[in-house]
């Protein structure tokens, strides 16, 4: 028949706590926390945080310091290898097809889309002054009524 006494962690540095060593502290709530020395319960009473204190392991966690086992094996991070997408109004295959074209034809092709818009431009502007003077002409009969202003006299100043 074999006994086994229970090993406890220290609550605040990490460490092992073999059986007779350490102490435990109850706080009124109920909670209870295992320290190993204390050195660990004052450092716990005056709030020190351990992820900052260079000796606890968590400190050491974080900081990834020592225990090189776990370090041969840790995962390695997959790459994420992009691959290139249509954009919303234009297929792959046309955006490679305009990143091939030589800068000669592209810069042809963006003048004549300019000209086209200028041109339709044009066209708009002379469809508003022919529609301006049609307007003129259908209301030329009629004249606008005179407005009657009333000019105030020229105010004077007057000494007291």
């Amino acid at each position: 028949f074999e006994f086994r006494m229970k090993v406890e962690l220290c609550s605040y540095s990490g460490y092992k706590v073999f059986p007779g060593h350490g102490k435990r502290y109850v706080k009124l709530d109920g909670r209870a926390f295992f320290f190993m020395a204390k050195k660990c319960e004052r450092a716990h009473l005056m709030k020190r945080n351990p992820r900052e204190i260079n000796w606890t392991v968590l400190y050491r966690r974080k900081h990834r310091k020592g225990n090189k086992v776990e370090q041969t094996n840790k995962k390695k991070t997959r790459r994420v290898v992009r691959l290139p997408k249509g954009i919303a109004g234009a297929s792959l295959t046309e955006i490679m097809a305009k990143r091939n074209q030589k800068p000669e034809v592209r810069k042809a092709m963006r003048e004549q889309a300019i000209r086209a818009a200028k041109e339709a431009s044009r066209q708009k502007e002379v469809e508003k002054k022919s529609k301006k003077q049609d307007t003129k002409k259908s209301a030329g009969g009629k004249s606008k009524a005179a407005k009657n202003i009333t000019t105030s006299k020229p105010k004077v100043a007057v000494k007291r």
